[in-house]
């Protein structure tokens, strides 16, 4: 097949793509944007998912969506539980999808079947099945997006949310034997950083399989630089922001982090400094560090006295970020690439983040961000942004001309586009 004929893709997606799960929402539009043929096949659980799939069918793309009650997902989960494989395998099985999944593949013709994340590797095996013998076959494609044995290795341990800690260390060993196995199952597997492509290798070689060097590959994210771009009004002074779903352990662990460790520190050089914490449903442990305050902060809006606000879900992160003097990132684990991070800078908003936080990211620290590791270092990296206007604009400058060299969308689109052809070679 030529490089430039349009490709017919079923993309699976386990969950509604949303702007809280930009990966493949952005994915499936740069796709589109290239001329393929997407159907995309996904489950929603709540009338905000549901809407959104229907933005993205009013974009002209085609969806197979079905509803996942929790219900259900707390049924898989069960009933995984007296065998071998990960929860995270189960979760998001729906047997309707799986039923419209198996017509659209016996109906159609596709040149490659795409399947996100873990939670969707069941249906990819599924399709595997069903095409075993077809000649021509469609290339077989798993986005891990990360590695999540890597993940739980690390809640394990530094996660400071019990629940979080318990269920990463039940679920370790299963899954480190199910990433390892199921990568072979595959025609390529694509992960978002080299971090997760090692680990992931590493799991295959543990479990006596071999791979290729050219069968995990990385596809970076990317930021849609046209939503999130800079704004000429002036920021609130003395304001630091930090988001991202605050109901996640590892958001909830690096909040804490920021304002039990990093902000007392802040806060002794710089007491008007305000912390602005932004992100939807926060834990009751996110909750419990500050004042609520629900409404963005607009031009020359007074905002509470409160050295903490945690605004909770908001319609939009962007005025937050467009307003504070300096992002943060403190994430003290996690795998693959951080949107926050993108996000920020895209804004042109300087950013200080933890190395854990930047892993993928291939900047420079003091020239797109700046970079610091211990609490005192964090603080004192802030506190020096506050005060210095000069160094601020320097900053807002890179990191904008950053996010659009190294991770614009289309980017991502056209190498998972080479990555499906040679998978089909």
């Amino acid at each position: 097949m030529g490089p430039r004929v349009p490709l017919k893709v079923l993309f699976v997606v386990p969950y509604a793509p949303t702007g809280i799960r930009t990966r493949p929402l952005n994915l499936i539009r740069a796709l589109g944007a290239e001329g393929h043929d997407v159907t995309v096949a996904t489950l929603w659980t709540s009338e905000r998912e549901r809407a959104a799939i229907g933005e993205l069918e009013a974009d002209g793309i085609r969806v197979v969506a079905e509803h996942l009650p929790p219900g259900r997902s707390a049924w898989n989960c069960v009933a995984a539980l007296a065998g071998t494989e990960p929860l995270q395998a189960h979760y998001s099985w729906s047997p309707r999808l799986a039923s419209r999944l198996r017509r659209l593949i016996d109906q159609t013709a596709y040149d490659v079947v795409h399947v996100e994340h873990l939670r969707g590797v069941r249906y990819g095996l599924m399709a595997a099945d069903l095409v075993r013998h077809r000649t021509p076959r469609p290339a077989l494609v798993w986005d891990s997006v990360d590695c999540i044995s890597l993940l739980f290795r690390r809640a394990a341990v530094e996660s400071q949310v019990a629940r979080a800690r318990l269920a990463a260390r039940l679920e370790l060993g299963r899954t480190e034997r199910y990433e390892g196995r199921v990568a072979a199952a595959f025609d390529r597997v694509v992960v978002t950083s080299d971090e997760d492509r090692q680990a992931l290798l590493a799991l295959v070689q543990s479990g006596k399989g071999t791979l290729p060097d050219t069968h995990v590959q990385v596809v970076p994210n990317g930021v849609d630089l046209e939503y999130f771009s800079p704004v000429s009004e002036p920021r609130e002074p003395m304001t630091i922001v930090v988001t991202g779903k605050m109901s996640y352990h590892a958001n909830v662990t690096a909040a804490r982090w920021l304002v039990e460790e990093v902000m007392p520190g802040v806060w002794a050089a710089a007491p008007a400094a305000r912390l602005w914490i932004v992100g939807q449903d926060p834990a009751r442990e996110v909750q419990a560090l500050g004042a609520t305050w629900p409404d963005p902060p607009g031009p020359g809006a007074s905002m509470p006295a409160s050295r903490v606000i945690v605004t909770g879900t908001v319609p939009d992160i962007r005025p937050y970020l467009r307003r504070a003097t300096v992002a943060v990132a403190p994430i003290r684990y996690g795998v693959g690439i951080q949107n926050k991070v993108l996000e920020a800078m895209a804004c042109g908003t300087p950013v200080v983040a933890t190395p854990q936080a930047v892993a993928g990211v291939p900047t420079r620290s003091g020239s797109e961000l700046v970079v610091a590791s211990t609490a005192g270092e964090f603080a004192q990296a802030i506190v020096s942004l506050l005060g210095d206007r000069g160094t601020c604009d320097r900053l807002s400058r890179a990191s904008r001309a950053f996010a659009e060299r190294q991770h614009d969308w289309r980017r991502a689109g056209a190498a998972l586009t080479d990555i499906y052809r040679h998978a089909r070679d």
